[in-house]
């Protein structure tokens, strides 16, 4: 009975190898469908999104476990995901891994203009937009200055009063298209000439 117990909470090195191999195999592949489908699937989760993420999570833990899992091999999958995510962050540190590996930033609403292509790109539809600006407590569409779909998922609304800091809007596609009058005169160290988000 002892045996039985050690072989169901160990793994040999073959075992160890294919669990490794298969995490760092699990884990390139998600990274590359997130940047193929875009940051939409790291936004705000609606019901049927929980249950395809619990599906998800319950392929990529049997491709990286095999067959007959084990403690030792659970801790070893964890481990390889918790080192990879560790170093993958290092290398996103650097600008130009970071925009090879993350998505951008996407305006979706220029002053009252919705820009409904945008909208398409991120697989976002105006039903959620509008509950996004409802929850920012937006009564009209007169409110905005531009609504912005950001890499993680998650959507920014900025509102007309204060004109908006033409900074805040480098890196962000189509962020030149928010009407001129909304945006702050332009900072003495930015380079003249230029709009943001190109």
């Amino acid at each position: 009975m002892l045996d039985d117990v050690t072989a169901r909470l160990g793994v040999d090195a073959p075992g160890a190898l294919a669990v490794v191999l298969s995490a760092v195999g699990i884990y390139l592949a998600f990274l590359l469908m997130v940047r193929l489908f875009g940051q939409r699937v790291l936004s705000r989760l609606s019901t049927f999104d929980v249950v395809v993420a619990v599906m998800l999570g319950a392929v990529a833990g049997r491709v990286v476990l095999g067959d007959t899992p084990t403690l030792v091999a659970g801790v070893l999958g964890l481990g390889t995901l918790f080192a990879l995510e560790a170093g993958f962050g290092q290398l996103r540190s650097g600008i130009r891994v970071s925009a090879l590996m993350n998505n951008r930033a996407v305006l979706l609403v220029a002053g009252d203009r919705v820009l409904k292509t945008n909208l398409r790109r991120v697989h976002v539809v105006e039903a959620e937009l509008f509950g996004a600006l409802r929850r920012a407590g937006i009564r009209n569409l007169g409110e905005i200055a531009c609504v912005i779909f950001e890499a993680s998922g998650t959507i920014s609304v900025l509102r007309r009063g204060a004109p908006v800091d033409p900074r805040l809007l480098e890196g962000v596609r189509d962020g030149h298209l928010v009407p001129r009058e909304l945006l702050a005169v332009s900072p003495p160290d930015s380079t003249p000439g230029r709009p943001p988000g190109r």
